[in-house]
């Protein structure tokens, strides 16, 4: 069985539901159409774009352009993760602490699946670390967002508690520990319900396409169980270094609760 070859012609009937949908808001005053039109106007430009720098990476199977395509993924990730939230650390830390954290997370679990699970010669190969990359960035950045955001939200909220336990001798550590597992409770529970429901409610994207492709089902079954273990460690490594590197953050030294360090939108 070979794959079903689209042609862009092919998708304006698939197009045309989104219309649809920009009619419904229309038609019920609910505000979204233009927002729906910006994005599907920029998810299509954004995957035409990519699919030809693809091309580009696959026929030269460089390790440098390979690294610099990475660490893009890596930055635009990290800028979603600021954009997501309501209120976030000052400065670069806005931005660096998502991306740091997001960088080692995800690089670490995607080396390790392609220096002994894959295997490709080279290990590098674009064709085989870039996707697996943005599978794992993608849930990664989910997590990350999420933790940050409960615990930023979560500390300006209970600043009295957190302060008053401060105040009767306990280390950060202690005194912040409730937003913290709330934070980290946040950023697991994406994953944690798209494993619950992988399989009975839902067909994941990689197997669904290995399937159209020709791939024997248990093999796809194979490869998601996989993605879906490799996405879990790189988000639940994500998030736990977001959200202690954000404790270290808002805290200092003597202890005490940086909410100077903290702004809103």
């Amino acid at each position: 069985m070979t794959y079903i070859r689209l042609d862009y012609s092919d998708l304006v009937l698939p197009a045309l539901l989104v219309v649809m949908n920009g009619a419904c808001s229309l038609a019920l005053q609910l505000g979204l159409e233009r927002r729906l039109a910006i994005a599907a106007l920029r998810m299509s430009v954004q995957l035409v774009l990519v699919g030809y720098v693809l091309t580009f990476l696959f026929a030269i199977v460089s390790p440098f352009w390979t690294a610099v395509a990475a660490i893009a993924m890596v930055l635009f990730a990290a800028r979603e993760i600021v954009a997501r939230q309501k209120r976030r650390l000052q400065a670069i830390w806005s931005y660096g602490l998502g991306a740091g954290a997001m960088l080692v997370a995800a690089g670490t679990v995607t080396t390790l699946a392609l220096l002994t699970q894959l295997r490709p010669d080279p290990w590098y190969h674009p064709r085989y670390s870039l996707p697996l990359l943005g599978m794992i960035l993608g849930n990664t950045m989910t997590g990350i967002s999420l933790g940050l955001d409960v615990l930023m939200t979560g500390l300006v909220r209970d600043r009295a508690a957190v302060e008053a336990r401060l105040a009767l001798g306990e280390t950060r550590h202690h005194a912040l520990l409730p937003v913290t597992r709330d934070a980290l409770r946040n950023g697991f529970m994406p994953i944690i319900n798209s494993m619950a429901a992988t399989g009975i409610v839902s067909l994941p994207g990689m197997m669904t396409g290995q399937i159209l492709a020709g791939v024997e089902p248990v093999d796809a079954v194979k490869y998601q169980l996989l993605i879906m273990f490799l996405i879990a460690g790189g988000t639940g490594l994500g998030t736990l270094a977001a959200v202690i590197g954000g404790v270290y953050r808002v805290t200092d030294h003597r202890h005490r609760l940086r909410l100077d360090r903290i702004t809103s939108e």
